[in-house]
């Protein structure tokens, strides 16, 4: 029978999840224990920055844009959607983007599971957590239900600025992810950029396909 994490443990993780943004190189250094136990104690943390990530995710897409253009769409339709689409978004991308981190690792010389990628891309994502509570609410004071609705006042120079803090934020995660790379193997800087560049790719390729539409 696995052993139950104790409640220190998982107090000290979601402390972790706030560290990641200050410290990252010892949160992920930390990643190195991959016991039962450790993983269990981080799994309450993991998953709300999965929904919460995932939301950010769904509320970024073409589709939340057009989302009131429909007549059957109100504001309380726009946040079931963000939060049931966000929970489906994040773990989907928990999944095959954990998939993903985990193949290009090993492809360079990683000896790790498939579990601690996921968790690792998980705890990198906590910048798009801060995009949501940062920036959504300031867009949605700013443009209000135009956010949601094509052709509204959420054009322009306001909109780029927003949509460049968003991909301040991606970055964020990113750089993130080579730090955990790097904390979590040891490995040069050169090795860590590879590992996650080469797990970008088919994300690169998906979004590259969808602006040419």
């Amino acid at each position: 029978m696995a052993a139950e994490p104790a409640p220190s443990q998982q107090r000290d993780w979601w402390l972790r999840a706030l560290a990641v943004f200050g410290s990252p190189r010892a949160v992920f250094a930390a990643m190195r224990d991959d016991s039962r136990e450790a993983a269990g104690a981080r799994q309450e943390p993991i998953t709300a920055i999965v929904f919460l990530a995932g939301m950010a995710g769904v509320l970024s897409t073409t589709i939340a844009g057009r989302l009131l253009d429909d007549p059957a769409f109100d504001g309380l339709s726009v946040a079931v959607w963000a939060f049931l689409g966000g929970a489906m978004y994040g773990l989907l991308v928990y999944w095959l983007g954990g998939a993903l981190v985990y193949g290009s690792g090993s492809l360079l010389g990683a000896q790790w599971s498939y579990r601690q990628a996921r968790h690792v891309l998980a705890f990198a994502a906590g910048p798009l957590v801060l995009a949501l509570i940062l920036v959504w609410p300031v867009r949605l004071a700013v443009y209000g239900s135009d956010v949601f609705r094509s052709g509204g006042h959420d054009t322009g120079t306001g909109d780029a600025i927003f949509e460049a803090l968003t991909l301040g934020f991606v970055c964020w995660a990113l750089a993130l992810l080579v730090i955990a790379m790097r904390a979590v193997h040891g490995w040069s800087l050169p090795r860590a950029a590879g590992a996650v560049a080469l797990a970008s790719i088919p994300a690169a390729l998906f979004v590259g396909l969808n602006l040419l539409r």
